[in-house]
């Protein structure tokens, strides 16, 4: 959700030759297909589409920085981590609330995404002027895929009852992992993550 604050954010962010970014966790198409089926759900219960007439993907933001490193220096570096992540499981457990605009599909913190979050921003915090966004760093951040934004207060209840009866927990999985600048328009990279199997 773009918000007055946030754009403010990004302005003062150029002043000093830093820039935004994302790093998102993206699902198996079975896991898309649920969460897709959950903001359609939403949309329709609200009548608020703005995730679907942006066709925002399933994700879950890992994190968000800033930094005066180069893209190249940036994917360079992150190549290091994501070689060693493989792909890991999720349980989707509820429905969830950021007020007064946010509707959201909360999964457990497991081991698999609090250790990703605690390397990623690891690695991140050695990069030229970097700084970690405080509700995205390990133990502050709360896993989240967004199915509902930008509603009104009449929206936000008219969809959180749809959800509440077509929702059920699921499984999934983490398939990829992506770079992206700015309000997440532009990916700098991705990382598919191989599936780990017994030997």
């Amino acid at each position: 959700m773009i918000t007055g604050a946030f754009l403010f954010a990004i302005r003062k962010i150029r002043r000093y030759n830093k820039s935004m970014y994302l790093v998102s966790l993206y699902f198996d198409e079975k896991t898309n297909q649920i969460i897709r089926g959950h903001m359609q759900c939403a949309a329709d219960a609200s009548g608020n589409t703005d995730m679907l007439d942006k066709a925002v993907p399933p994700h879950i933001t890992l994190t968000v920085f800033e930094s005066k490193e180069s893209e190249q220096r940036l994917t360079e570096k992150l190549d290091k981590v994501m070689m060693e992540k493989r792909a890991g499981e999720l349980i989707w457990v509820s429905v969830a609330a950021f007020f007064p605009q946010v509707l959201y599909l909360s999964p457990v913190l497991n081991e698999y995404l609090h250790d990703l979050s605690v390397s990623v921003c690891q690695e991140i915090e050695t990069f030229e002027g970097a700084r970690v966004q405080e509700c995205y760093k390990p133990f502050n951040w709360q896993p989240h895929a967004t199915v509902a934004r930008k509603l009104t207060a009449e929206e936000m209840q008219k969809a959180f009852q749809g959800l509440q009866s077509s929702f059920r927990p699921f499984r999934g999985s983490v398939v990829r992992i992506g770079l992206s600048e700015g309000t997440r328009k532009r990916e700098l990279k991705s990382w598919m993550l191989e599936t780990y199997k017994e030997e």
